[in-house]
């Protein structure tokens, strides 16, 4: 594939280890590391399948993983006097910091949220009822492990059809991001899983999901769910739209024009 990703503006290593901790409910004191190593290189083979840029820190967690694994399946040495570490500590002790960084980091984003509320925008009536609707509702916003976790099912669930005939087919990530675009003008959003049965194959389906990490590097859509894990929805960044304004008509502009050369009062 000709089209790489960075992960700078997605998470790093440690988040995908607390993610996959949260998702399956796991102990953070008590990691059953072989389930998490294997989980975790799923993760890094399909990362490896999209063609994502810099992963290597992901590729150092996984050996540590790893040789953590390997010191846990070793017996313990009768001759050692003093009883060895738990091999997870330092990994634990990492994800505890890491952790509570990004609970500060939070904190902090909504306080600003909060702060930029103080000076509220005008907006019209139109407006001020849309946000009172989308208000109702309360998403959460979905990470790229997320996405990567519908992209293994929808490719799970995807058969492999019987083709008997050849017919080319061009599925690239430009075309997908102007059909998603297109789709985000008639309506307000979409579920994922909804772009991923439309496409005919695994392949489509790869291109739609790398369509969805362009569209979400440029700002022009936003992946939430309304309950931690559950579908993802797209929905159109709006606060990213330009509003084109449209000239006068003719006769509007006719009539400005005749306002502006006669003075005000006078005759």
């Amino acid at each position: 594939m000709s089209y790489k990703f960075h992960l700078d503006m997605f998470e790093g290593p440690l988040d995908l280890l607390l993610y996959l901790i949260k998702k399956d409910e796991f102990n953070i004191y008590d990691i059953p590391i072989a389930r998490i190593t294997g989980e975790y290189m799923e993760y890094i083979e399909m990362m490896k399948l999209l063609d994502l840029d810099s992963i290597g820190d992901f590729l150092v967690m996984a050996a540590t993983l790893m040789q953590i694994k390997s010191k846990m399946l070793l017996p313990p040495d009768p001759d050692q006097a003093v009883e060895e570490e738990d091999p997870r500590t330092e990994l634990v002790r990492r994800l505890e910091e890491y952790q509570r960084i990004k609970e500060a980091a939070e904190a902090l984003r909504v306080r600003a949220e909060k702060r930029a509320d103080l000076f509220p925008r005008k907006l019209d009536e139109a407006a001020m009822n849309e946000l009172k609707e989308d208000a109702k509702e309360v998403y959460f916003e979905a990470n790229l492990f997320d996405l990567i976790t519908a992209l293994t099912k929808a490719l799970a669930e995807k058969p492999e059809k019987q083709v008997y005939e050849v017919v080319p087919e061009e599925h690239t990530v430009e075309k997908k991001v102007h059909l998603i675009l297109h789709i985000l003008v008639e309506r307000s959003r979409i579920f994922l899983k909804e772009l991923f049965e439309n496409a005919h194959n695994k392949m489509e389906v790869i291109v739609t999901f790398m369509a969805i990490l362009e569209l979400c590097r440029m700002k022009e859509l936003v992946v939430a769910q309304k309950r931690l894990f559950s579908d993802i929805e797209i929905i159109r960044n709006t606060e990213n739209i330009v509003v084109v304004q449209q000239p006068p008509a003719p006769a509007e502009a006719e009539t400005i024009s005749q306002e502006k050369a006669e003075p005000d009062g006078r005759t």
